[in-house]
């Protein structure tokens, strides 16, 4: 009997409208946090740059080292991964301000 094979892409589709939702979340309680000024304000701000930074640094070193796959399939995945650990503990941060 042929096993059957799912379509890596359906995931990696439905994923990526994951990410999407929880980035939304995260530039909305991000802005508010910014609006509201002071210190708090600026050092989320700035921590807002340096993890974006930082967050790119990290997959730019995975892509060369072979982090990341060997598929486009796997690349896709395992780069939505990287960024969905990042703003998944992000909003989790923010929902508690």
């Amino acid at each position: 009997m042929a096993r059957s094979r799912r379509n890596p892409w359906t995931s990696i589709g439905l994923e990526a409208w994951r990410l999407g939702l929880d980035s939304s979340a995260v530039i909305g309680l991000r802005a508010l946090a910014i609006a509201q000024g002071g210190a708090a304000g600026q050092a989320e701000a700035q921590r807002m740059v340096r993890e974006k930074i930082d967050a790119a640094i990290t997959l730019h070193g995975l892509a060369l080292t072979g982090g990341l796959g060997v598929t486009p399939a796997s690349v896709s995945a395992r780069t939505l991964a990287h960024y969905r650990r990042k703003v998944s503990a992000n909003r989790r941060r923010l929902s508690k301000i």
